[in-house]
């Protein structure tokens, strides 16, 4: 009988949360977050996956209005994921995370 390791709990973590990525329920917001989560779950730790895995419980709308920047981030997910999520949008798949001082909250330049 084999023991299951914290290796392979990850990896079924990150399993999981791709397949989650990819099948969300709106085509536009499964492509965004799948192609991100393609892109990044691999390299992610044990705390980004837990954010990550809360900030899918929000609804496609929501998702859709903080990472286009219509509606602020609410504080409750403006982590370092998130972060690496809108700025994946604005630059398309831009590897880096924002620099420090920069939030999830996009800014309306005129």
């Amino acid at each position: 009988m084999s023991q299951i390791t914290p290796e392979d709990n990850i990896s079924t973590k990150r399993k999981r949360l791709i397949f989650r990525s990819w099948h969300r329920g709106t085509r536009e917001i499964d492509v965004l977050l799948g192609k991100f989560a393609d892109m990044h779950i691999p390299k992610f730790d044990a705390k980004q996956l837990a954010d990550y895995d809360r900030f899918l419980i929000n609804s496609d709308p929501d998702i859709f209005n903080w990472i286009t920047g219509i509606e602020p981030v609410p504080p409750s997910e403006d982590n370092n994921v998130v972060a690496l999520l809108i700025n994946f949008f604005k630059c398309g798949k831009e590897d880096s995370p924002p620099t420090s001082g920069e939030s999830g909250k996009r800014k309306i330049s005129q």
